[in-house]
């Protein structure tokens, strides 16, 4: 009998950063599980009907895509999510196949785990591949932060990078405990003249182009050029970096073997 793969993440309206970012995994994953039905779905509802909306554009949410494997007749599923942490996004994920499995409880479905999880973050900071920079630099990466208590997974990350000879890296969030405004002081402490800002989300789409690189006032980029420092701002998902790829497609392995 066939098996399929659900591939799941928040989504992005910008059609340019779902290919760069989503569709490039996607296409891996077809490619090494060419016998598997791949569907992809959004667990954000919102980017889920301004696509519909604007673009006609239809993607699934995690539990229409399993009714799509049903229609199908596919009765084992792996779904791996594109996500970061394992917060609310991807309790989304496991509350929705939970319902599915109580009215289909012959159904075999495995779920791998987010960017982030406990796993070794080592090989999450080997992945980013960052060129070396210097003494009076900075890279400043920017999570999306949460008050769900994985927030914590960011720090931990940071803590990983000195562990590993990156002192100069830092991990600042949009919407978790630490911001922007909470680096500052620790740049200005360390002497650091160039900042380079680099998103660490899936996909550089809203929030890397509004609050990370614009020229609006309250950009993280406005904000440091303020300050003094020389900023450079790179627009580049995760999901565009082979080593994050890799780290996806070896979770969804993990389940399938």
């Amino acid at each position: 009998m066939k098996k399929g793969i659900i591939v799941v993440s928040f989504g992005t309206s910008y059609e340019e950063a779902r290919k760069l970012c989503i569709e490039s995994i996607e296409t891996r994953i077809r490619e090494k599980y060419k016998d598997f039905l791949v569907l992809r779905a959004f667990t954000s509802q919102m980017v889920i009907n301004k696509l519909k909306k604007r673009d006609n554009y239809r993607v699934y949410n995690p539990r229409e895509a399993l009714e799509k494997m049903k229609e199908a007749g596919i009765k084992e599923i792996y779904i791996q999510p594109l996500l970061i942490l394992p917060g609310y996004e991807y309790e989304k994920i496991l509350k929705q196949t939970e319902e599915f499995l109580k009215d289909n409880e012959d159904y075999s479905i495995k779920i791998g785990k987010p960017l982030l999880y406990d796993e070794d973050y080592a090989k999450i900071v080997e992945a980013l591949c960052f060129p070396a920079i210097k003494a009076n630099e900075a890279i400043v990466l920017m999570g999306h932060g949460t008050d769900h208590k994985a927030d914590i997974s960011y720090g931990r990350l940071e803590r990983v990078f000195r562990e590993n000879g990156y002192e100069n890296i830092y991990v600042a969030t949009v919407e978790g405990r630490v911001t922007l405004e909470n680096i500052v002081p620790v740049l200005k402490d360390k002497k650091i003249e160039r900042v380079i800002l680099r998103p660490f989300m899936l996909v550089a789409g809203y929030h890397v182009i509004n609050d990370m690189a614009s020229e609006e006032e309250g950009s993280w980029k406005s904000i440091l050029e303020r300050e003094g420092f020389n900023v450079e701002a790179i627009l580049k998902g995760l999901g565009e970096l082979e080593g994050i790829q890799n780290i996806y497609l070896e979770q969804l392995e993990k389940i399938i073997d």
